[in-house]
């Protein structure tokens, strides 16, 4: 749990003690759950801990002998009382054989607690399987029958799926988290099949409440199954595509808010703008690669010049499908820059090599930094890097066009004179120029750690 083992230890006395789950930990959390069943587990080799019974007259719930204890609240030990005939503890091999222990006091056979709880998470394959009757009476304690149905002991297991597979669907979605977490386990797989038919055919309110869960292996089982079952309209995939910050879930709702049909009539138009507006650029490439089957061509021509490289393919695809040529409209955005950065880049990456190459060398002495890093895109990709041109941007006083001058440079950093490196790695250059000697005579195999000193 989230305060450590020794709240683990805790929670698990008080629900020995007679608390309900609820009132010891948050029943809300599949790791808490998780937590608590490994907890008492953990108390096998002192079994008087998990029954009441064996508690010392008088002694308070919860604090009992104080040999061979265990720490519970401050000022607690929970150990073994009186009566208990001490025997050595078991050993790995012990574990490994499955015997109890190596000394000559044979085990007694394990007392049933009391707290279903305990009773359901209990070392003992025969006390876990006869406790799993109070589930049909108790729905609070339906968590750990989820976690009896990935149990190590077939009959246990086997018990706990058909109790799990006669529940109704409706009693799965509180338990979503848990069966996900689990399903990633060894004989975990058994209640995901069970949840998922549960979700495409249960109540749609019930699948929409989960796509805001916080888990991310729930929310994104909740979005997929809502997608196919078509309960999200198309702006509010869109919406969600454009705001939301998981990658996965981006894909998903940006493909599904412009598939063909998905947005007939005006709405279209609402929906591509959009995702076209979105920050994430994995959701305006979708947003623009849908502009040609909308017939909107000529909208994929801003997008020439879009800050990331995907975007800008995606806005050359469109516009060639529409007739198109983007080559001439980067050779005349590139004639004044200032207003549009990355047309360097878009020019190098579909220019010419013996007719653009020039235009983008002088591009690296604008005094606009973002275009001297998109110049510098632009000449990798058109496979014209001079090293001798280039290594002068090592000094830029601006950060980013010495990162990028760095990236062009690496494949040929052997080339580089060490002394010039070196110079630039003194501890008075500014910060990136420093990182950029480093990674330089690191590619070159001049330096295989950070020099002393190095921030």
């Amino acid at each position: 749990m989230d305060g450590g083992y020794g709240e683990t230890l805790r929670a698990v006395m008080r629900v020995r003690d007679g608390a309900a789950p609820a009132e010891t930990f948050d029943v809300a959390s599949a790791g808490e759950w998780l937590a608590f069943d490994a907890g008492v587990r953990d108390l096998g080799d002192r079994p008087w801990l998990l029954s009441r019974a064996s508690e010392e007259p008088g002694r308070p719930a919860g604090v009992l002998g104080q040999s061979g204890g265990v720490l519970g609240r401050p000022g607690e030990v929970l150990g073994r009382p009186g009566g208990e005939p001490g025997r050595p503890a078991r050993t790995l091999l012990d574990r490994l054989r499955g015997r109890a222990g190596s000394g000559a006091v044979p085990p007694a056979a394990p007392p049933v607690p009391d707290a279903p709880a305990i009773a359901l998470c209990h070392p003992d394959g025969r006390v876990r399987e006869a406790a799993l009757d109070a589930v049909r009476t108790a729905p609070e304690l339906r968590p750990l029958l989820v976690v009896r149905c990935a149990d190590w002991v077939a009959p246990v297991r086997e018990k706990a799926r058909a109790l799990l597979a006669g529940l109704p669907g409706d009693a799965l979605f509180p338990l979503a988290e848990l069966i996900l977490r689990l399903s990633r386990r060894a004989r975990g797989d058994f209640a995901r099949p069970l949840l998922e038919g549960a979700l495409r055919e249960g109540p749609a309110a019930e699948v929409l409440a989960l796509t805001a869960h916080p888990d991310r292996a729930t929310y994104r089982l909740a979005y997929r199954i809502a997608v196919e079952r078509g309960l999200l309209t198309p702006m509010e995939l869109a919406a969600t595509a454009a705001t939301c910050g998981d990658v996965a879930l981006q894909d998903l709702c940006a493909e599904a808010a412009v598939r063909p049909g998905a947005t007939p009539g005006p709405d279209a138009a609402a929906v591509l703008d959009r995702l076209l507006a979105a920050r994430a650029p994995r959701v305006r490439a979708a947003g623009v690669t849908a502009l040609r089957r909308a017939g909107r061509h000529g909208d994929a021509k801003p997008f020439l010049v879009d800050r990331s490289g995907v975007v800008r393919a995606c806005a050359r695809y469109v516009l060639r499908q529409g007739g198109g040529d983007p080559l001439p409209v980067y050779r005349a955005l590139c004639a004044e820059p200032a207003a549009h950065p990355a047309a360097a880049a878009g020019l190098g990456e579909c220019g010419d090599r013996a007719t653009d190459a020039g235009t983008l060398w002088a591009l690296l002495g604008h005094p606009l930094p973002s275009v001297r890093v998109h110049a510098i895109s632009g000449l990798r990709a058109l496979d014209v890097v001079e090293r001798e041109r280039l290594t002068p941007l090592l000094d830029d006083p601006s950060p980013a066009v010495v990162r990028a001058a760095t990236r062009a440079l690496l494949p040929d950093a052997a080339g580089i004179p060490e002394h010039l490196l070196r110079e630039r790695s003194a501890a008075d250059r500014q910060r990136a120029v420093r990182v950029a000697a480093d990674r330089l005579l690191r590619a070159a195999g001049l330096q295989r750690r950070p020099a002393p000193g190095y921030r």
